[in-house]
């Protein structure tokens, strides 16, 4: 059965694009598999930053962490050494402290079809910097983050 199909993303999903380079593979020319942790990162980070954030700000500013809690990654494809892949996330779930975003590594093909490499369901939690216990994600970012669902 194959992977590949029409690309039907939520017009309000976060997505950013990425070469593949020879040091995210393995000695047979295929993306090795924990470098979709940090693919999947790359993308959380950037949408961060699109939202006129960063991880620093959020702890200087907010005394706010988001810490990776659960992460489980389905392998589907071989992703290969100078593919020009899109990395992608939606909001799953928002609870009071936590977010599940579903992130995704897809290929467009010649045909303009997109072949899924790798999913992801990431579980995180946002946690008050000085104490290291979980806290409530501010309203502000609440808005935000539900015009991802």
């Amino acid at each position: 059965m194959s992977q590949s199909h029409k690309h039907e993303q939520k017009p309000n999903a976060f997505t950013i694009p990425v070469r593949i380079y020879y040091a995210e593979t393995d000695a047979g020319g295929v993306i090795y598999h924990s470098k979709y942790l940090d693919l999947f990162e790359r993308c959380r980070t950037e949408w961060l930053r699109a939202l006129g954030h960063n991880q620093q700000n959020l702890i200087e500013e907010h005394n706010l962490v988001f810490v990776v809690r659960n992460i489980n990654i389905d392998y589907l494809r071989p992703g290969r050494l100078d593919d020009l892949l899109q990395i992608g996330l939606e909001v799953d779930k928002l609870g009071r402290s936590q977010i599940i975003f579903r992130q995704h590594a897809r290929r467009e093909e010649a045909d303009g079809s997109w072949t899924e490499l790798a999913t992801a369901t990431v579980q995180i939690v946002c946690i008050d910097f000085a104490k290291f216990k979980s806290a409530p994600i501010p309203d502000w970012l609440r808005a935000k983050l539900e015009t991802l669902q």
